[in-house]
């Protein structure tokens, strides 16, 4: 995950943001909410030591592991339909996917006469069927206000049908030299969701803006154990938002190297168990199962 990566993680200021002052108005009364916590990735080569010996099909193990995945893999590639049903096949009924637009999309037509790729893309993805959590849109970083035009005809023209999230990453759209109010009001009116970035080396897009009852985290660690406490503090917030009236919480660990991925992911599910009373699976280490020996010695 080269996105935000640092020299020296620990000279980093990982306070969170307090929540923006709008946020609060798109929250309701408490309810036990939809949590699904994961990785971005289920390949061996990339979570080397998560895999037991002899895992021959990696997504079939990792979903007994996890509830969901950020599926980055669509980013890069449409799938043949057959792929995408063989993804559904192979997962349990309540697994839930969390497919990145193709790149075609986002960064090469940059939504402009984006309408016919939209269209193959979702026929595709269409086929996760009720295994489709929500998509997320990611633009690149020089998407910035200037593009805002482009951005509202794409998204007031966005199927209703297909739960969406969207991830800015110029900063422009969050250093106050542009007015967001517009974005916000067409989120809410479209009910898309702010997708919320955790980078060590991208502070400046870290927000506390909610647009929808539905908090979609992108969390990247900086493989230190800094980590550990970056994600207490997400755990307070998120337990915060559930106070509040949140109905959904989308958590997804991203690494420089992803191997340590599952073991972040389980430390927050456990936190996540113990104190907000959800009863998700905790993923296993093939290392040392049974303990939840972390590779930076937590348990």
């Amino acid at each position: 995950m080269k996105f935000g990566k640092v020299e020296d993680p620990s000279a980093i200021d990982y306070t969170l943001p307090t929540d923006h002052i709008d946020t609060g108005k798109v929250l309701g009364k408490k309810v036990q909410p939809n949590v699904y916590i994961g990785c971005a990735k289920w390949n061996k080569a990339d979570l080397k030591s998560f895999y037991p010996k002899g895992t021959k099909d990696e997504l079939a193990y990792y979903a007994t592991q996890f509830n969901s995945i950020e599926l980055n893999a669509t980013f890069y590639n449409n799938f043949p339909v057959e792929t995408i049903e063989g993804w559904y096949n192979k997962t349990p009924s309540k697994f839930r996917f969390f497919p990145k637009l193709h790149q075609g999309i986002s960064h090469w037509k940059r939504l402009k006469d984006a309408k016919e790729p939209t269209e193959i893309y979702l026929d595709g993805i269409a086929h996760l069927q009720d295994k489709l959590g929500m998509l997320f849109l990611q633009m690149p970083d020089n998407f910035g206000p200037k593009n805002w035009e482009i951005l509202k005809a794409y998204l007031e023209e966005w199927p209703s049908g297909f739960p969406l999230a969207l991830e800015l990453r110029h900063t422009g759209w969050y250093d106050g030299s542009w007015n967001s109010d517009d974005l916000y009001t067409l989120l809410e009116s479209k009910n898309i969701t702010h997708v919320i970035t955790d980078s060590a080396g991208r502070r400046d897009l870290l927000h506390m803006r909610l647009t929808t009852p539905t908090a979609f985290v992108r969390y990247n660690g900086a493989n230190v154990d800094s980590d550990y406490t970056r994600l207490d503090d997400w755990f307070e917030r998120l337990k915060s938002w559930t106070d509040a009236g949140i109905e959904n919480i989308y958590f997804f660990v991203h690494q420089n190297h992803e191997e340590a991925s599952p073991l972040l992911s389980a430390y927050l599910i456990r936190k996540m168990n113990e104190e907000l009373g959800t009863s998700l699976k905790i993923p296993a280490n093939p290392k040392e199962v049974g303990t939840q020996t972390d590779l930076f010695g937590k348990k």
